[in-house]
């Protein structure tokens, strides 16, 4: 048996080491681009910026009012005069954009979501408010009547069936009036067949031919969205579930399908929803289309970082900026996060 000859390291440099170091003479060591955070810094393949970044920011009824959140720790619903506060400062940050979602009171749900069309509503009011405040921030409102039906379906329901294309005209008048409002991209998320059309026709038909849309073209009936519903109030409210309009969640190629039908009906941006489950498909969408292509780490995805950092589990800045880097390094342009206060701040800081 042939014996290995061994060369102890001195006591005072630790423990000895049983062989010696072996040159295996490879021309390529991908460990020498690592060696320094300035040689990580010159070879990295994707960067976080703020211009990445657009915060969803909840709505309240009132004046000067942060109701938290209670199953999102450090997210809050603000009143009117407080969103534009909390507004102004995504703007110093430079953050280009923030997407807005209303609590409604029960009493002003029904059937047929008719707050929605009220001119007067809490995101028309909000909408106003920003864009007087901050002309230069976007602000994106949903198109959706979740928040404001009795039942909790992002359409009409007649029976236990939600309707398409009533709930497509129900859609266009929620559009025109958020546009009406100010609203610089509105973005459809019910899942309704043939909804960015009708929106982009009516829209043009309106003068409003500069307001953009971004479109919710892959959105999943997932479980990630449990603390959004309690935020906004529909837990509570909704009847049933919504597999029959958002996607099954075991399908990809689908996903490509409801893409390539909102760009042809004329979608400015595209959106896959919930993030982080569904990178592939971001991926798969980027490669596939081009197209400006955003993903949504949605309540739940926050939920989990946020309350595993708060009971000490994992760092909570670095497990931040790791999912939102995961974003940019599987095509995303750009990240609609609750973390995006916090994430500016950090990048600023450096």
């Amino acid at each position: 048996m042939l014996h290995r000859a061994t060369t102890p390291i001195p006591a005072d440099q630790g423990p000895a080491l049983e062989r010696p170091p072996v040159h295996l003479g490879l021309a390529r060591r991908p460990r020498r681009n690592r060696k320094a955070e300035w040689a990580r810094r010159l070879v990295r393949e994707n960067v976080l910026t703020a211009d990445d970044l657009i915060w969803p920011m909840f709505l309240v009824d009132g004046e000067r009012r942060r109701d938290p959140v209670a199953s999102m720790p450090g997210v809050y619903r603000f009143s009117v005069d407080e969103a534009v506060r909390a507004a102004r400062r995504a703007f110093e940050l430079e953050i280009p954009a923030v997407a807005l979602f209303p609590y409604t009171d029960a009493a002003l749900r029904d059937e047929g979501g008719s707050e929605a069309f009220n001119a007067e509503n809490l995101v028309c009011r909000a909408c106003r408010a920003i864009k007087a405040a901050l002309p230069n921030l976007g602000v994106i409102t949903d198109v959706a009547l979740d928040p404001y039906t009795s039942h909790g379906h992002d359409g009409l329901l007649h029976g236990e069936e939600v309707l398409n294309d009533a709930s497509v005209s129900a859609l266009v008048d929620q559009a025109l009036n958020q546009a009406r409002a100010g609203a610089d991209i509105v973005a459809p998320s019910d899942m309704m067949d043939g909804r960015v059309g009708a929106i982009r026709s009516a829209l043009d038909d309106a003068g409003f031919d500069a307001v953009q849309i971004m479109s919710y073209a892959a959105k999943y009936a997932s479980a990630f969205y449990g603390p959004f519903r309690d935020a906004i109030g529909t837990s509570a409210a909704l009847r049933g579930d919504k597999r029959t309009y958002q996607m099954d969640i075991a399908n990809g190629a689908e996903a490509l399908r409801e893409v390539a039908l909102d760009i042809a009906e004329g979608a400015d941006m595209i959106m896959v929803k919930p993030g982080l489950p569904y990178l592939d498909i971001v991926y798969r969408v980027k490669m596939e289309f081009g197209m400006p292509t955003f993903a949504y780490q949605v309540s739940g995805e926050y939920a989990m970082i946020a309350g595993a950092a708060a009971n000490g589990w994992i760092d909570g800045r670095k497990a931040m900026l790791e999912s939102l880097i995961a974003f940019k390094r599987a095509g995303a342009d750009g990240i609609l996060t609750y973390f995006a206060i916090e994430a500016a701040e950090h990048l600023r800081a450096g």
